[in-house]
């Protein structure tokens, strides 16, 4: 009898602890951490871009959030000690008295040493750049046996720059150490000559365009270096592809146009003219100038002839028959003095 007590207080005992742990977890989710987490309470992110310092003090305190510069940067576009970016974004729902990260814009340019990060992986020299104020520029791969490893940099380590700046990176592509054979590639299509290059682990140099009348256009006539069926991986090919003859492309270049200014101008009459100007002008094309003159010889010879007869019928003179028509309708013709 006695041992049944005791084990009724034990699971007495029991279930009273229970209780109380699952009412302490109630307790702390319904009502401790609410309070404290604000919960169901948010602000929205006011913009402070584009404002001064003191101004975005002011607004996000008014809204019952803190503030803290984080970074200052030198940007044209916004006066000195102006926000330039803020961190979270504007718009966005935090809870309340949260800080609120600004990078101002600087009244002096920020400069800062350039870490050495030669020898060092790519991944950890991006690191190390960013970490001094500095961006990863253009990456250039060259055959090396370690793969991913910096072998040279565009600023000087330890020269002092604008904060900001870009470094160029020379990267090893883990190539170079071993010997590969060319694949014959003579024949093939240029993409699929690039193709099987790559696939072997070399590449694509130069492509130099020849002219050829038996074999379509852009496929391999050719590569170089070919002195050896092997080079090391990671060498580079120029290739030879072929093109339409030369001779084709001129007949099809089109007409040849002649400027009529070229030309020279036809002698001038010699007879004396008139003070009036001539019927010669420069934009007068070459076929009117032509006109004109043969009309004057012809009326110089009519003139001559009708000197030697002695008398000149009031005639108009055809340019093109050198014949007149009277205009006195078959009356006798008058004397010209």
């Amino acid at each position: 009898m006695i041992e049944r007590l005791k084990d009724i207080r034990i699971w007495i005992g029991l279930l009273i602890v229970a209780a109380a742990g699952v009412a302490s977890v109630l307790l702390i989710d319904r009502v401790i951490m609410p309070a404290y987490t604000n919960y169901n309470q948010g602000l929205t992110v006011p913009d402070v871009t584009r404002l001064s310092i003191d101004d975005a003090r002011v607004l996000l305190e008014t809204q019952g959030l803190r503030h803290e510069v984080i970074d200052y940067r030198a940007n044209e576009a916004y006066p000195a000690d102006y926000v330039i970016d803020q961190s979270p974004a504007a718009s966005m729902i935090v809870k309340p008295n949260r800080k609120i990260y600004l990078t101002v814009n600087s009244s002096v340019t920020p400069m800062v040493r350039v870490p050495d990060v030669t020898n060092l992986s790519l991944r950890n020299a991006t690191i190390q750049l960013q970490n001094h104020g500095l961006q990863p520029g253009n990456i250039t791969y060259v055959s090396s046996r370690f793969k991913n490893s910096v072998m040279s940099q565009s600023l000087t380590p330890g020269r002092q720059v604008i904060k900001g700046a870009t470094v160029d990176l020379t990267v090893s592509d883990g190539l170079g150490m071993r010997q590969v054979e060319i694949p014959d590639i003579v024949g093939l299509r240029l993409s699929d000559a690039q193709r099987k290059l790559r696939e072997v682990g070399l590449r694509v140099g130069s492509i130099q365009f020849r002219g050829s009348a038996e074999i379509e256009p852009n496929y391999v006539l050719g590569y170089s270096p070919d002195e050896s069926p092997t080079v090391f991986e990671g060498e580079t090919i120029d290739l030879i592809i072929s093109e339409l003859p030369a001779a084709r492309e001129e007949r099809e270049a089109g007409a040849v146009i002649i400027d009529s200014t070229e030309i020279a101008r036809p002698p001038q009459p010699e007879f004396e003219r008139d003070s009036e100007p001539g019927p010669y002008s420069r934009q007068d094309s070459e076929f009117e100038r032509r006109q004109d003159s043969e009309f004057e010889r012809r009326q110089d010879s009519g003139f001559e002839r009708r000197q030697d007869s002695g008398f000149e019928p009031h005639q108009d003179i055809d340019p093109d028959t050198d014949s007149g028509t009277s205009l006195n309708n078959g009356k006798q013709p008058h004397n010209r003095l």
